[in-house]
């Protein structure tokens, strides 16, 4: 008995001499990975003598450093942005039921696997919505070209276009009050950005609600707090039993032009013309790569981005930068040697764009094992600068995870913030998994968001760098906690 109580005793020394020795003798990419069991082997048997989640948590500090260390100033620094840059470069922007997305699954197929991680995919069956040749220009009270970008799913034009007068209004309350005035009208909606989540319901809805009323076409603001002549796409949705009229986004100066216009009682006549179709479904995949865990290979921590994005611009803030960082922390994990008890799962959905629809049948196909699934991550407002962790899960796990950012100091990002979000792991969440989203310095996300601006420039090496070591050590040490989380 005396000498078991010594032999665990000793156990933090050992474990503390092994990193030492492992650090002193080896580059920091093969850290750890020389003496990995060794390690682990005492690291488990300390962990199950821990007297509470912080001491447990705690001691994976020096793990946490390793990781951070070799993402922002070791040898994989910069390497989630170049891995971007070289992904976007290639293949460009990634539409459902494109051939380029096609191209981008294929693309990261190949490089996960290249980089060795167990990679498959997974099938499903993708919208393919079509924008054609699109063109809008305002005749009275003066010749003037618009720039639009058609939202996804909408209906075209006749081959001629639609010409009508426009009616213009900054709500759909105004619209109302002025119903009788709708009636083969094109409704322009000139509504002010409050937020992305209250303003977006114009882009989302507005179609509908001006077909109600008789309206011919509709021509919505950009979803955006800053613009410099550039419109912004994203999805809408038909409402059941309403006629389908064509629908697309202008620029906020036109949109503000139009509003001046008819406040001075200007005649406003639009001419719109689109070659919009949606296509039959098309064969798609999710792209899934895991680090399988030694212990609990069947409980799964999942972190994620999509792969997918609309047809413009590159995709790389929206969502090429989560799909990075999300593969780019499972290199961090199998670089350093480290192996969880439970698998990293890194998923990049498809059809997120169109409202989740490769993460709805990826649920659809795992929901039976949905008490294996321990923790879901998902990064999709942007790789910025982070700030925190977003979280949404019991009491008892908000605990966990409390302990689990503080891990983090290094990176000045140990802030627990509640309601984790994300439209592919919300199925996972409102069944009661635990769930997490990257929270950054967003401010000028929605700048570029769904816009030809979204391109690698916006991207900065350096905070690719601390995301990705954010999402690994969170990633990591969840996965190899004794216990998953609790529910």
């Amino acid at each position: 008995m005396a000498l078991k109580v010594r032999l665990n005793c000793l156990l933090p020394v050992l474990t503390s001499l092994l990193l030492s020795l492992v650090i002193d003798s080896h580059p920091l990419s093969e850290r750890i990975f020389s003496s990995t069991d060794a390690i682990r082997a005492a690291s488990n048997e300390t962990i199950k003598k821990a007297p509470d989640i912080a001491a447990e948590v705690g001691r994976y500090a020096d793990l946490a450093k390793h990781i951070i260390e070799l993402a922002v100033f070791g040898a994989a620094q910069n390497r989630s942005y170049r891995r971007l840059a070289d992904f976007t470069d290639t293949v460009g922007n990634r539409v459902s039921g494109s051939q380029n997305l096609e191209m981008a699954i294929k693309y990261m197929h190949n490089a996960m696997t290249q980089d060795g991680l167990d990679v498959h995919l997974e099938p499903v069956k993708i919208p393919h919505w079509v924008r054609g040749q699109e063109s809008a220009e305002m005749i009275m009270p003066r010749a003037k070209s618009l720039a639009i970008l058609g939202l996804g799913s909408s209906v075209g034009t006749p081959p001629e276009g639609v010409k009508a007068e426009v009616l213009v209004v900054q709500s759909f309350e105004e619209l109302k009050r002025r119903a009788s005035e709708a009636a083969g009208r094109i409704v322009v909606f000139n509504q002010p950005f409050i937020s992305y989540g209250e303003t977006v319901s114009y882009r989302a809805f507005g179609a509908s609600e001006a077909a109600r009323l008789g309206a011919v076409a509709t021509l919505i603001r950009s979803v955006t707090p800053f613009s410099i002549n550039s419109p912004h796409t994203g999805s809408q949705t038909y409402q059941e039993g309403v006629k389908r009229i064509p629908t697309a986004c202008i620029t906020v100066e036109d949109a503000e032009l139009m509003w001046r216009l008819a406040q001075n009682k200007q005649k406003i006549v639009v001419r719109l013309i689109m070659g919009a179709q949606t296509l039959p479904d098309a064969d798609s995949f999710n792209t899934v790569a895991e680090i399988r865990g030694w212990q609990h290979p069947e409980q799964v921590v999942l972190l994620s981005g999509h792969l997918d994005s609309w047809d413009v611009g590159q995709g790389a803030m929206d969502d090429g930068g989560g799909a990075m960082i999300s593969w780019e922390a499972l290199s961090l994990i199998k670089d350093l040697g480290l192996r969880p008890r439970r698998t990293l799962r890194a998923v990049l959905w498809t059809a997120e764009e169109q409202g989740g629809v490769g993460a709805q049948q990826y649920f659809s196909l795992h929901k039976d094992n949905i008490s294996n699934f321990d923790l879901v991550m998902e990064s999709d407002l942007g790789t910025f600068t982070p700030m925190g962790l977003q979280f949404t899960g019991s009491d008892a796990a908000g605990k966990v995870m409390e302990e689990v950012v503080k891990l983090l100091a290094p990176i000045n990002t140990t802030k627990l913030e509640t309601s984790g979000e994300g439209t592919d792991i919300s199925l996972w969440m409102q069944a009661g998994v635990p769930g997490a989203s990257l929270h950054v310095a967003d401010s000028r996300y929605f700048w570029f968001h769904h816009s030809e601006g979204d391109t690698m420039t916006v991207q900065d090496p350096h905070d690719m760098d601390l995301c990705s070591a954010l999402w690994a050590v969170v990633a990591y040490v969840v996965a190899d906690l004794q216990d998953m989380l609790p529910r």
